[in-house]
């Protein structure tokens, strides 16, 4: 049986209570600037781990940054069963292409908005090369391991909404434009 903390998730009401306390960051306008690139590295690979509950795979965005420590942030990519469909198809639900991704915006998500996509941030990504794949980014997945609904269209949602917080803060203030994602 798999015990890491993905595998123990707490119960609904203590996600939702430590969701809603997660500190604001200042409201960003609505496409906000980003500052020039850096030399950090962000990356997305799939890892051996499932949701217990849904058996979603559990995706790693890894940050490396020159003179910090790695971060680490556990994610879900597209839904459990779209795994190994066309990952260039529009509308696959399946995990985003391998290949390089230019980070758009930073942005908070309109309280009207999908609720799919959490409450948070949004990180635009934009591929680097020939794809059918369109609106693609970083966001808090509300409903991961929590049934049908659990895992992303095809976006990278993060587990934890205060990984999301964190996330966007290091990519404001390191500067970081790129994405690689390995699989």
């Amino acid at each position: 049986m798999d015990r890491s903390p993905i595998a123990r998730r707490p119960p609904l009401p203590l996600l939702a209570a430590l969701l809603l306390a997660a500190p604001a960051l200042p409201p960003p306008a609505l496409a906000e600037p980003l500052p020039a690139a850096s030399s950090g590295q962000i990356s997305l690979s799939r890892t051996e781990r499932h949701l217990e509950a849904t058996g979603d795979p559990v995706w790693e965005l890894a940050l490396l940054i020159p003179g910090q420590p790695p971060r680490r942030f556990d994610a879900l990519v597209g839904r459990a069963a779209r795994q190994a469909a066309d990952r260039h198809q529009l509308g696959s639900q399946a995990p985003l292409p391998k290949g390089r991704y230019r980070i758009s915006e930073l942005s908070e998500i309109p309280s009207g908005d999908n609720p799919e996509l959490g409450r948070l941030h949004w990180i635009g990504l934009e591929p680097l090369f020939a794809t059918a794949r369109r609106g693609l980014g970083i966001h808090h997945d509300p409903s991961a391991g929590l049934g049908r609904r659990s895992g992303t269209d095809g976006c990278i949602g993060l587990i934890q909404g205060n990984d999301l917080v964190t996330l966007v803060d290091l990519v404001r203030r390191s500067g970081m434009r790129e994405l690689d994602v390995r699989d």
